[in-house]
């Protein structure tokens, strides 16, 4: 006898996805609570940066972490084409920086205007100032996946600049919005 799927079970249509499939994807993706960065690089003479919530350490020796961009956006170009490039993760108080970066149509000529940041030693990318923590990396691998690129980096070089409370009030993406973790 074959089991019944539970009541709560989605099965996707065969073949390329339908909108409902892609819609009822990220409804119930969206459950997945995720850090909040800002991936910069400089790339040609200017600067570019968006948030981002799909990033992850992927080893610690050597120290090697992920992100994930939307293959055809300016970052994503950008970070690929660079081959340098810097991640900042966000502390609660740093919503509006998120935001704006998060914006589609964001202007590349004064971009990083409304963010206060530092430039990187080792990489010269945008660092968020007061971050959490930031990390500068080399991209060691490139993975087309989907519509997204997933690119690997060894780290550089990486700190905190986060003080008081901030120090423990990281940014945190859940259900499609941005939320405070309550301590």
């Amino acid at each position: 006898m074959e089991n019944p799927e539970p009541p709560d079970s989605y099965r996707l249509n065969t073949g390329a996805p339908t909108e409902a499939d892609i819609d009822q994807y990220r409804l119930l993706s969206a459950n997945a609570a995720a850090g909040v960065g800002v991936v910069s690089t400089s790339w040609r003479g200017r600067d570019y940066a968006a948030t981002v919530t799909g990033h992850l350490s992927v080893s610690y020796d050597p120290p090697t972490m992920l992100v994930s961009l939307y293959g055809e956006s300016r970052i994503a170009e950008a970070v690929a084409e660079s081959g340098i490039w810097a991640l900042s993760l966000l502390t609660g108080s740093q919503r509006g920086i998120a935001n704006w970066l998060a914006s589609p149509g964001t202007p590349l000529e004064g971009l990083l205007t409304q963010v206060p940041y530092r430039r990187g030693t080792v990489s010269g990318a945008a660092i968020v100032d007061h971050a959490l923590a930031h990390f500068e990396l080399r991209t060691t691998q490139i993975h087309p996946a989907a519509t997204h690129l997933l690119v690997v980096g060894e780290v550089l070089a990486m700190g905190s600049a986060a003080s008081g409370a901030d120090e423990l009030d990281p940014l945190v993406h859940f259900g499609s919005a941005y939320y405070r973790l309550d301590r």
